[in-house]
C-alpha cells in the first residue's frame, strides 16, 4: 500500500470516529499535559479518560488494554491521594528510582507480562496476546513510578508507548495511535522537564 493510500485509509479512520473516541482522546491529551506540567489535576482528567477508554478497547478486543486502562483508575485514585499535601507535611518532591524501586519494577513487568500473556492467550479471543501484554506490562509499572512521583516514569511509559502506536493502528484505531504518538512526544518532554525541577530543587537546598 502507497503512502498515499495509507493517508487515504487513515484520514477516512478519522472521520468515522465517534465523539466517544473523540472525548477520550481530547481528556487523554489533556492528563499527559497537566502530567508534564506536575499538576495534581492529571488524576481527575485521566479517569475520566480511562472510563470512556475501557469501553473503546473493549470492542477493538484489546482486552488487556482495557485490564490496563482499570489499573490506570486505580492508580490514579492512589496516585491523587499520594500527591495530596497532608496537614504539616510537605508534598512529595520528584526523584530518581533508587534500587529497590527497580527491582519493584522489573518484578511489576515480569509477572504481569507472564500473567497477562498466559490468560490472553488461552482464555480470550485475543489475536495480539503476546503484544498486548507487553504493552500493559510495561506501562503497569510506569504507572506506579508515577504514583510515587519517580522521573523514570516516563521511561517504562514510553517503552508502551512505542509498542502501542502500531498495535493501535493495526486494530485500526487510528484516532488512539495519533494520541499514543502525541503521548511519546510528551513524555520525553516530561522527563526533562521533570529532570529541570530536580536540579533546580537541588539548587535551593545547596
Amino acid at each position: 500500500m502507497s503512502l498515499h493510500e495509507w493517508w487515504n485509509l487513515f484520514w477516512q479512520q478519522i472521520k468515522d470516529t465517534d465523539s466517544v473516541q473523540w472525548l477520550a482522546v481530547i481528556l487523554g491529551i489533556a492528563e499527559v499535559l497537566l502530567a508534564k506540567a506536575n499538576k495534581i489535576w492529571l488524576y481527575p482528567t485521566g479517569i475520566a479518560s480511562t472510563l470512556l477508554s475501557v469501553y473503546i478497547l473493549l470492542l477493538a478486543g484489546l482486552y488487556a488494554e482495557c485490564l490496563l486502562n482499570g489499573y490506570y483508575i486505580v492508580m490514579s485514585i492512589y496516585g491523587w491521594w499520594y500527591w495530596i499535601k497532608k496537614k504539616n507535611m510537605p508534598p512529595v518532591k520528584i526523584s530518581y528510582c533508587n534500587r529497590k524501586d527497580w527491582i519493584i519494577v522489573i518484578w511489576i513487568v515480569i509477572i504481569s507480562f507472564a500473567l497477562l500473556a498466559f490468560l490472553l492467550k488461552y482464555y480470550t479471543p485475543s489475536t495480539v496476546p503476546f503484544w498486548d501484554a507487553w504493552i500493559s506490562a510495561t506501562a503497569w509499572a510506569g504507572m506506579w513510578l508515577l504514583s510515587k512521583r519517580k522521573i523514570e516514569n516516563w521511561i517504562l511509559l514510553n517503552i508502551s508507548n512505542l509498542f502501542a502506536i502500531p498495535l493501535l493502528a493495526y486494530k485500526q484505531l487510528p484516532l488512539f495511535a495519533a494520541l499514543t504518538l502525541f503521548l511519546f512526544i510528551v513524555a520525553i518532554f516530561g522527563y526533562y522537564e521533570w529532570r529541570k525541577i530536580i536540579q533546580q530543587e537541588k539548587i535551593a537546598i545547596a
